[in-house]
């Protein structure tokens, strides 16, 4: 290779490796950030720190002059290619001596893998690629740090483990679409502009993750705002994107390929401390990284006298560009903001997988006393994995340990006197506990399993006999018995005595109900509809029971002072009646008449804790059926509120809380039992948890729109069903939930609907596009929340999308709807009582998606702009002001371009537009000039093809926002606007699957905006409450 003064070489030293204070390496990925925080804990939450990294002092870049011998040493990336293409086993099996653990995460890797993968890549290509981005614990915490560490390294030879999985990822990076020119973003916590001269040539020999937001850098976890950084802007021609492929769906991540070779074009410094230097990717003139196969294409196919031609334009482009993103950098990146915004409207529930049938969790801290971790039982699989929590409200790195045949319970405590937590777990199916001793560090000792009766449910733990240990009572269903194991001195624990309860315990609590400092039980009894009180004699024995009599199916049983007379009360929750009974204690041993409270159907698992901060004890109550959480607000008297119902996921089976973010608010985990997760909801202290509502709709729910259609001061739901050929109507209640839905049917395939007052009757009405039969239809509303029957209107071939607004100035709502298969759209002009002359047909660009009207060239005529899918463009026409408009013009912007919105998103009285790009996964932002012009589209990563979009302001902050939904992923993006056209990294939700449409409103009448989303193949729709103080 060719080496010049100019050229220096990124290698280890550079963005590589991480050193700890005594210089030992940790092998990070290339682009990780380190700001005191672990990584990996970092990644469980968003993973979207791969735009930063922090650079210890002494790893520093040098100067060509200086590091001349590892140039010289240190070649192309070549010989690889001719190894076979193999699985990805295959490929690995190399490796599996050299990196710890690997075998394991290859196979995770190929099991999350759809089939087909996306970008029509085969099974173990894709599998590659995500392998790639997951992470482990161990000595080798994964095989990017390895393979990027051996990648900086010479000589080359130490490559050669690696050729087989360099084949197979090299392959499937190279099927990706690369695009020509694209601004990616990159950042370092040092001031590195002094090593980066104007004029420099850099090459960068590992794979590089980089970014394709700007506005992420102004987050705190990124570069935050103080202290020397450096912000790369790359001008990539062959990055490639590979979230689709990626174990962390949310992640926005562009890799740049080994031998990636730049020209150092520019520096600024917006602010102190802050340093943007711009990068131009060229293809270097010599091979530095060879192609996987014959024909593959590492860099576009553009040609060179094109190339020469646009090189000058592109870069004044980009030039002006920079200047315009460091002045913005300046401002919000130098400086602190005073004032704290609301970054999270609608926090939504985390999720994290654990084994199959996960049937109870338990929380402690099993590494110190800190952070709150989980524990939680597979039934199934019979063992118990160990989610560690990171303080922060996430939790990370599952560890498996075996336990009995069908672990159904597991409770939390120091059994044997070490300061250390245990685990006590009942086993179902082999009539055992387990006990496993743990060591303080997360791990713990071999398991000790004992015999008990048949069937047991649920074990506690408890000092029974007075001797200062803690010994275990056990509930075993099928021979209706409690079975007491005393403590030995060692932690082992002697043979049980078993004592006699209701029909089928369920299970059991411990507290002194007689106020005579001995340790009582009281069992819930499933089958005979009672509880058991057992009380002790305090040397480990107990007497005969006493029945007090609840509603049907008593399951879970828990204990507490809820009216502070410093006496012990109980409360259960009855499965067969959706009713938690609580027992007030008279502390003699007896207890009042029971008073029952509704909860969802089939109450599973109850706790007792204090959720609002008001000192007052409140119940918290998962139900199987209706996959809701119940949490009863406590009034300090013993009598609780009625329940505020949470949808938190199928069959939730058990419940724990904890302050898992240390913020002194309570927090819930839930296990969920058929998808294997474990849910947590982050309390807020003002009695609200954060999740989202479904109600069912019908088939394939594609169009929703939001509106009072009964006349009672509430927001309405109208949802369109492309399947079903139906309109649901969902009438809203105070709270922003919604009562039971009327169905309406109208034409073939109705894709998109509105709601206006067609006829000047200020009521409101429907006007719905129905694309198999190429019509519009209008209901005519009666006020009352019932509509007339549908009068339908002929439009072009598979009308689409549709937007209303008075298009000839004579005060009456005309229509313009998009016909997809036609390139073309309907203008309806209104006559004023629900009906419409013939449709006027335009020519737009093939695929026309979604329109939208606005006055673009500020002549106070109303003028069209049309989204064309598949020439990737948008059409504008502007208006006469006399219902015609005139020839379309065309701008190139993404590809795919499904909704477009038109909003003032920078005040300057002018309209500007946002655009969703499906194939690009991005939104783009172009500014209008307010002559019918708009300026270079800015992009903003979002979710996997992006459809319906809107703009509002949800934080409260005065500055319009974006909320965006993600067809493919499932999810939610909102990027925080800040009323100069620039928006902040994405925030992301999860929806149902498929989400289709998307609507905005105060649902609940507390001044904050809330959102609809329709999710197509659930037939079903969500309701996100917002939360924002």
């Amino acid at each position: 290779m060719t080496t010049d003064h100019n050229q220096f070489e990124l290698h280890e030293t550079t963005f590589g490796d991480e050193f700890l204070n005594d210089q030992q390496p940790i092998l990070g990925k290339d682009m990780e950030i380190n700001t005191g925080l672990s990584k990996s804990l970092n990644r469980l939450e968003t993973r979207n720190n791969r735009g930063v990294e922090v650079i210890p002092n002494d790893l520093i870049l040098k100067q060509m002059n200086n590091i001349n011998d590892i140039t010289a040493n240190l070649g192309p990336i070549i010989e690889y290619a001719q190894e076979p293409l193999v699985s990805l086993t295959e490929a690995c099996a190399p490796l599996i001596t050299t990196i710890d653990n690997l075998s394991v995460y290859v196979q995770q890797a190929l099991k999350e893998t759809p089939n087909p993968p996306p970008d029509k890549l085969t099974i173990d290509e894709s599998a590659a690629i995500r392998l790639y981005t997951l992470e482990w614990e161990g000595k080798h915490h994964s095989l990017y740090s390895m393979l990027n560490h051996t990648l900086k390294k010479e000589p080359r030879e130490k490559l050669r483990p690696y050729f087989k999985y360099l084949k197979l990822f090299l392959t499937a990076l190279t099927k990706l679409p690369c695009v020509p020119s694209l601004v990616i973003w990159r950042g370092v916590t040092k001031d590195l502009s002094g090593q980066f001269p104007p004029g420099t040539s850099v090459i960068w020999w590992s794979f590089t993750s980089c970014t394709t937001s700007l506005p992420v850098l102004k987050n705190n976890m990124y570069l935050g705002d103080d202290g020397k950084r450096t912000l790369f802007s790359v001008e990539a021609i062959n990055s490639r994107d590979v979230r689709a492929h990626s174990h962390f769906v949310n992640e926005d991540e562009v890799l740049l390929l080994p031998g990636t070779q730049m020209i150092v074009q520019s520096q600024f410094s917006p602010a102190p401390d802050l340093y943007i230097i711009h990068l131009k990717q060229i293809e270097p003139e010599e091979v530095l990284l060879e192609p996987p196969f014959p024909g593959a294409c590492l860099y576009p196919k553009i040609g060179r006298a094109c190339y020469r031609k646009k090189r000058f334009i592109i870069p004044v482009c980009l030039l002006t560009i920079i200047i315009i993103v460091a002045t913005v950098l300046g401002a919000v990146i130098g400086h602190k903001s005073p004032k704290t915004i609301c970054q999270r409207p609608f926090e939504q529930s985390k999720k994290y997988s654990v084994g199959s049938d996960p049937s109870y969790a338990a929380l402690g801290h099993f590494r110190n006393d800190r952070e709150i971790d989980v524990a939680v039982t597979n039934r199934d699989v019979n063992t118990v994995t160990i989610l560690f929590g990171n303080g922060q409200g996430a939790f990370k790195y599952p560890w498996l340990y075996d336990v009995g045949r069908g672990p159904i319970s597991v409770l939390s405590y120091d059994l044997n006197n070490d300061k250390k937590m245990d685990l006590l777990i009942a086993n179902q199916y082999n009539n055992t506990i387990s006990v496993l001793l743990g060591q303080g560090n997360g791990s713990f000792q071999a398991i000790q399993n004992y015999d008990v009766g048949r069937q047991p449910m649920y074990a506690i733990s408890a000092d029974f006999n007075n001797d200062g240990k803690l010994d275990i009572a056990v509930v075993n269903s099928n021979d209706s018995t409690v079975s007491i194991l005393l403590a030995n001195a060692n932690g082992a624990f002697q043979t049980p005595t078993n004592y006699a309860v209701g029909q089928t315990p369920s299970s059991l609590v411990s507290a002194d109900f007689d106020n005579d400092h001995k340790l009582d039980l009281a069992i819930a009894n499933f089958d005979d509809n009672t509880i058991s009180l057992l009380r002790g004699n305090g040397d480990g024995s107990f007497r005969t029971q006493i029945k007090y009599s609840v509603p049907p199916g008593p399951y879970s049983i828990i204990s507490s002072d809820f009216n502070s007379d410093n006496k012990m009360d109980l409360a259960v929750a009855n499965q067969k009646d959706n009713t938690v009974s609580v027992l007030l204690g008279n502390g003699n041993g007896d207890f009042q008449i029971p008073t029952n409270y509704s909860v969802g159907q089939m109450p599973w698992s109850l706790i007792s804790t204090e959720l609002d901060n008001d000192n007052k004890l409140d119940l918290a109550v998962v139900s199987y059926a209706d996959s809701s959480l119940s949490v009863l607000h406590g009034n300090g008297d013993g009598t609780f509120q009625p329940r505020k119902t949470y949808i938190v996921g199928k069959y939730p089976y058990c419940i724990a809380a904890g302050d898992f973010n240390n913020d002194k608010i309570t927090d819930v985990a839930i296990v969920l039992y058929t998808n294997q997760l474990v849910t947590v909801l982050l309390g807020d202290g003002n009695r609200n948890f954060s999740s989202q509502l479904n109600y069912t709709v019908g088939r394939y729910p594609a169009s929703v729109t939001v509106a009072d259609f009964n006349s009672d001061n509430q927001s309405d739901l109208a949802v369109v069903n492309y399947r079903d050929d139906t309109v649901n109507l969902l009438f809203g209640n105070t709270n922003g939930s919604f009562q039971t839905q009327t169905s309406y049917t109208v034409g073939n395939y109705p894709a998109s609907m509105i709601s206006i007052d067609l006829n000047a009757d200020t009521k409101l009405d429907l006007i719905v596009t129905n694309q198999h039969n190429n019509s519009v239809c209008t209901m005519i509303g009666n006020g009352n929340g019932t509509f007339q029957a549908p009068r339908y209107f002929g439009v072009g071939e598979l009308p689409r999308s549709i937007t209303s607004a008075d298009f000839n100035n004579d005060t009456k709502l005309d229509l313009a709807v998009t016909n997809y298969n036609g390139a073309s759209i309907s203008v309806l002009l209104s006559n004023g009582d629900g009906t419409f002359e013939a449709a006027t047909n335009y020519e737009v660009g093939s695929g026309p998606w979604s329109i939208i009207s606005a006055d673009f060239n500020n002549d106070k005529k109303l003028d069209l702009v049309v989204t064309n899918y598949f020439v990737f463009t948008i059409s504008v026409l502007l208006g006469y002001g006399n219902g015609s408009f005139q020839p379309s013009r065309d701008y190139t912007v993404g590809r795919y371009l499904a909704s477009v919105i038109a909003v003032d998103f920078n005040r300057d009285m002018n309209m500007d537009l946002a655009i969703a790009n499906q194939w690009d996964n991005m939104v783009s932002v172009l500014l209008g000039n307010g002559n019918g012009t708009f300026q270079l589209s800015r992009t903003y990563a979002v979710g996997r093809s992006p459809d319906s979009m809107i703009a509002a302001d949800f934080n409260n902050d005065k500055k319009l926002d974006l909320a965006v939904i993600n067809f493919d992923d499932q999810s939610l993006s909102l990027l925080l606007g800040d009323n100069n056209g620039v928006f902040s990294f994405q925030s992301i939700y999860p929806t149902g699957t498929g989400p289709s449409a998307l609507k905005s409103a105060d649902l609940n009448n507390d001044n904050k905006l809330d959102l609809v989303v329709t999710n197509f193949y659930d037939s079903d729709l969500s309701v996100l409450l917002n939360i924002c103080d």
